[in-house]
């Protein structure tokens, strides 16, 4: 299996996804190929002595498309930037799957004008794995999409349903729809025409659910359009490093409550290691026609290589297979072609 690694971006670019692929090619039975400058590259990789260099290559890629820069014009203009050169690579079969950890936009364009939709999706969806009280669950959209209709929730449900049983073998994923209420009759307009749809699907649709809902791991699935999965998940993202600095700050007031840190250290260890953002990889963007995993721009090298593991799992579950049979199954090919960048 080959995985395509945007090395250009991200905060710690390029030294982590390099780091993370090093790993990677030892321990996951994978072949990486590093697309970005080659010359930073090779001056990077020297830096370990002792590697599987069989198992990974170079593809020259000098350009980057910044986080300033507008996506569409910056993907049709710069034809040489690293994710843009690994988007065609993955469109011509040269790799299985792709990731990057630099400009959302841009990787979001790449994708759709270069790597395309699967036949009858209208609008892939980022995907992103939450840390609940009761295990990863998936935030569907996460801030791709932020101006939905319902047939577009409709499919990021059934897109979420695949993944959660392909990769975490789930076999009846809980579907929710986000909502300002649990009764049927509340949300925006949006929400009420999606629940009515949503009733009618073969997946498992428990309803609609509130914002407490989501740390609880209450649904597996946790549907709603972009514009709202981005605010939770930076909302989130920023009760956790709070959440982390306040515990810190408590066992360090006094002689008494450092030595009681000591009692709970491992327990701390484990809570932050399930609070870990870096443990879960990327977010998958569903609705593409070979796998695209997003990561986080200020991934280190552990993010990236847990993203790499993620990239591989999406490959070998079939993912890609099994959205293509519920988009069947589900009957949600209508209009699929009326959305374009």
């Amino acid at each position: 299996m080959k995985i395509l690694v945007d090395v250009m971006g991200g905060d710690n670019a390029p030294s982590a996804h390099i780091e993370a692929s090093v790993k990677a090619v030892s321990e996951l039975d994978v072949d990486i190929v590093l697309i970005g400058d080659e010359n930073v590259i090779k001056s990077e990789l020297s830096k370990y002595g002792d590697y599987r260099a069989d198992r990974i290559s170079i593809v020259h890629a000098p350009e980057v498309i910044s986080n300033h820069e507008e996506p569409v014009k910056a993907v049709k203009r710069k034809k040489d930037a690293s994710v843009v050169v690994a988007a065609h690579m993955l469109k011509n079969g040269e790799g299985d799957a792709m990731l990057s950890m630099g400009n959302t936009g841009a990787l979001l364009t790449a994708a759709l004008l270069i790597v395309g939709r699967i036949k009858g999706i209208q609008r892939p969806a980022l995907g992103a794995i939450l840390p609940t009280a009761k295990g990863p669950k998936l935030l569907i959209d996460a801030g791709a999409n932020t101006n939905c209709k319902p047939e577009n929730l409709v499919q990021f449900a059934m897109m979420g349903d695949v993944y959660m049983r392909n990769i975490y073998n789930i076999d009846s994923p809980a579907v929710g729809l986000v909502s300002n209420g649990e009764e049927e009759g509340k949300g925006d307009d949006l929400t009420k025409k999606t629940h009515t749809r949503m009733k009618d699907m073969p997946f498992n649709f428990i309803g609609n659910i509130e914002g407490r809902d989501i740390m609880e791991g209450n649904s597996d699935v946790m549907v709603c359009d972009g514009f709202v999965g981005n605010v939770i998940l930076k909302t989130i993202e920023g009760m956790g490093h709070m959440i982390g600095d306040m515990i810190k700050d408590m066992f360090s007031q006094t002689i008494r409550t450092k030595l009681g840190a000591l009692f709970v250290m491992n327990s701390i260890k484990d809570f932050k290691k399930k609070m870990d953002y870096r443990e879960y990889g990327g977010a998958p963007l569903l609705g593409c026609r070979r796998p695209v995993i997003k990561g986080h721009g200020s991934s280190d090298a552990l993010a990236v290589y847990c993203a790499i593991k993620q990239a591989k799992m999406f490959v070998a579950t079939d993912v890609i297979d099994g959205i293509s049979k519920k988009l069947a199954a589900c009957d949600l090919t209508k209009g699929a072609e009326e959305d374009n960048v």
